[in-house]
């Protein structure tokens, strides 16, 4: 930034931070918003997942995969409610961040394609362009806990921060 600019600036990590938490956030309101609307339920789940088939246009072997996830409720339902709520909690606190990140990012991306034709594409490509941002970048050395595991074992550092 020019040495004369008047305007106010953060460090590029504390940025990272607060795209790492503010996507943490969207993950763990998502999980309380469809938990509250049945949606972690055989039943529940599987009726979305029918919907995304019969009214989105993605490609039909994502519909097929996506009938074969509704198929399985039982299993995918809670599976999913698993992961929206770990993505959530792992960014916030920012434990293994450029995994979860990464995670996110390809969970955002299988949401997006089922999407195609229902959703503003914009809606979920924002959120899949600031999981990318987190998984390439150094989001996990600033305010995470990732920097604690760092310290305290090295080893598994290389896993949490790459």
């Amino acid at each position: 930034m020019p040495a004369n600019s008047k305007l106010p600036a953060v460090r590029p990590g504390v940025v990272l931070a607060i795209l790492r938490v503010t996507l943490g956030a969207l993950f763990g309101s998502t999980f309380f918003e469809n938990l509250g609307k049945g949606l972690y339920t055989p039943t529940g789940y599987a009726s979305l997942i029918h919907s995304y088939v019969q009214y989105g246009h993605a490609p039909a072997v994502w519909k097929a995969v996506m009938e074969s996830a509704a198929t399985a409720a039982v299993v995918t339902a809670p599976l999913q409610a698993i992961l929206e709520a770990s993505l959530g909690i792992l960014l916030m606190i920012g434990l293994f961040t450029r995994p979860a990140a990464l995670v996110a990012f390809a969970f955002l991306g299988g949401l997006w394609v089922s999407e195609w034709g229902i959703g503003w594409i914009w809606e979920l490509l924002m959120p899949m362009v600031v999981a990318a941002s987190l998984a390439l970048g150094p989001s996990g050395e600033y305010m995470a806990v990732d920097l604690a595991v760092a310290r305290r074992w090295p080893r598994l550092a290389r896993f949490a921060t790459w």
